[in-house]
């Protein structure tokens, strides 16, 4: 086990100190690992459970413009399929945001399919490969718009048209993903896990313009997402998570860890105290905290602003925070009596 986790961190380390800029197309959370889908497609299904339900909700930049506010809501059911080790997870991903004085508001309603291929019969270990796909609405509120068109002699009159060409002050468009991950138990009683796992996300290059520009297409986006969790005793353990993501000429690298502690038996603990921080690189330090009181999880977190922004944003960057449901379903074939199931 030793020698499997001075690999791993080295990696991980490597991941968090190379970045060529922050800036990027998507909608990000700080709390990434709450939000798996957005992720990658293939990530679902990979926990301790036979249901799962999230939602974060970000409030960030109050200090200095209308604020960003963004939430994401995505829920996933798991099952057996076929007479072996391998399931199948239906998933779907509810995404919104609002932005700015004009309020650009973003809806997203992605369902989701996962296949989780056994490649072991003595300990988890899983290929999972899936899809989602679905429809974006985008809008503004066009009476909050103000152009130069709309200034007379220097003056701001309303009663002049704005001078935009663009029609209809909202669009749709479909939007789809693709991805696959590796995960496997590993290390003493197999009680460790770890993930990686690669996704495209756009692969139909929509077009994002009110306009209806095929110039305005969004550019593809690949995720490289790896993880992993492992003992330090029977009470305590570190979970690291990091993703680099890459889309047209930006990219983006953040990743951490916290540490865990169980509070009461060890096997079925009363309640998980979570503390570390991750770092967005060349924008923010994210302190977090999270409790586990089974069924449910509650994460909070907090960007500390370090880009160019910080003198503006006096350093206060977003705030987050998490609500999860995980439980088992009283069916015959629940994963809870499964010895072999995808998880992390």
């Amino acid at each position: 086990m030793k020698k499997t986790i001075i690999h791993i961190i080295p990696l991980l380390l490597l991941a968090l100190s190379i970045s060529n800029s922050t800036t990027a197309q998507d909608i990000h959370f700080s709390q990434f690992f709450e939000a798996p889908l957005l992720r990658n497609p293939s990530l679902a299904g990979i926990f301790t459970g036979d249901i799962r339900a999230q939602i974060v909700y970000r409030d960030q930049w109050n200090s200095f413009t209308n604020a960003f506010k963004s939430g994401s809501f995505n829920a996933e059911y798991k099952m057996p399929i076929g007479k072996g080790d391998d399931f199948i997870t239906a998933g779907l991903q509810m995404l919104y945001d609002k932005a700015g004085t004009v309020s650009l508001t973003s809806s997203h309603l992605l369902p989701a399919i996962n296949y989780h291929k056994a490649l072991s019969s003595e300990r988890n270990m899983y290929l999972s490969v899936g899809f989602m796909g679905g429809i974006v609405q985008k809008s503004i509120d066009r009476s909050k718009i103000t152009t130069d068109n709309q200034y007379d002699g220097g003056a701001y009159n309303p009663a002049l048209a704005d001078g935009e060409t663009f029609i209809n002050s909202n669009y749709m468009y479909a939007d789809g993903s693709v991805g696959a991950s590796f995960n496997s138990s590993f290390g003493e009683e197999q009680k460790n896990n770890l993930f990686f796992g690669i996704a495209y996300h756009h692969l139909n290059r929509p077009s994002n313009s009110f306009y209806r520009s095929a110039n305005a297409a969004l550019h593809p986006k690949w995720v490289y997402s790896a993880g992993v969790r492992f003992n330090v005793n029977d009470q305590g353990f570190f979970n690291l998570q990091a993703d680099y993501s890459t889309q047209g000429t930006a990219d983006e690298i953040i990743g951490g860890a916290m540490y865990g502690y169980k509070i009461g038996d060890p096997e079925t603990p009363d309640y998980t105290l979570y503390g570390g921080f991750f770092i967005r690189m060349k924008d923010a330090i994210i302190p977090a905290m999270k409790i586990d009181y089974n069924p449910f999880s509650i994460g909070l977190s907090y960007d500390v602003n370090v880009s160019q922004l910080k003198t503006a944003s006096q350093g206060r960057g977003g705030f987050e925070l998490s609500v999860t449901y995980i439980g088992f379903l009283d069916r015959d074939n629940s994963s809870k009596f499964k010895v072999m199931c995808p998880r992390f």
